[in-house]
């Protein structure tokens, strides 16, 4: 079994005259949390938006759980999980009912979806909410369901994008010990986020500058690298070596 689940090579996108994402290159490994971290403006976004088969790119080679970035977008995403910042389920629907949609999207049957849901709802202890309405819910425990049902149908790799964003502390930590829990079981988690503390949970870092990789590699080594005490300063370090706006 190929433990490579990303791999890009060279990767490159422009828009005009304009690369918003330039040559980039690294692979992620089956169970690894990947953070994905860069300024507004740094080309993270843009990268994503390749490997999550919303973008083709202009150059350069790719694959993302066994499909063709350039030519395979299509089966990318039926083959992912994905989970925006911006929360993605109905608010007018139920727990279940939206458990039982993205399901069917994904195209599990009857008889899994109902064993998967049981399942994921019995692990957040939120069996007794199935028949609540979304919109009812908190944002924290709006953002667990989120998760949960961006896994559902059990793919390779998951695309986190910002996830915890306006959410307390205490359900960040909650949210990630999901995540850590996901990636024991073989899953791959590819996230973004603003927060640096956050960074320091990942089994690797990349940071983006100007479009390109500014610095890959384990958060212990990177504050090693550059000489500081924490991911944030790190951060800091490369972002001040940007030249382009955001």
């Amino acid at each position: 079994m190929n433990d490579i689940v990303i791999s890009v090579k060279n990767l490159t996108k422009r828009f005009g005259n304009f690369t918003a994402v330039d040559n980039i290159s690294f692979d992620v490994k089956r169970g690894e949390i990947f953070g994905f971290l860069g300024a507004n403006g740094a080309g993270k976004t843009t990268a994503m938006r390749m490997l999550c088969g919303l973008s083709y790119p202009t150059s350069g080679s790719g694959s993302v759980a066994g499909f063709d970035v350039m030519h395979e977008g299509e089966m990318i995403k039926r083959h992912i999980g994905y989970m925006s910042q911006r929360f993605s389920l109905y608010n007018d629907l139920t727990v279940w009912e939206n458990m039982r949609l993205f399901a069917g999207i994904y195209g599990m049957t009857k008889k899994d979806t109902e064993a998967k849901a049981t399942e994921l709802l019995t692990q957040l202890n939120f069996l007794s909410e199935r028949d609540t309405l979304v919109g009812s819910l908190p944002l924290g425990w709006k953002q667990k369901l989120s998760f949960v049902i961006a896994t559902i149908h059990s793919p390779e790799v998951v695309f986190l994008d910002e996830p915890t964003g306006g959410v307390d502390p205490i359900t960040r930590r909650q949210f990630w010990e999901l995540i850590y829990k996901a990636a024991e079981s073989g899953t791959t988690i590819f996230v973004t986020t603003h927060y640096m503390d956050e960074a320091e949970y990942c089994s690797r870092v990349s940071i983006m500058v100007d479009g390109e990789v500014g610095a890959l590699d384990t958060p212990t080594r990177l504050k090693q690298e550059y000489g500081v005490e924490s991911m944030d300063e790190v951060f800091r370090i490369l972002a001040r070596k940007a030249k382009r706006g955001e």
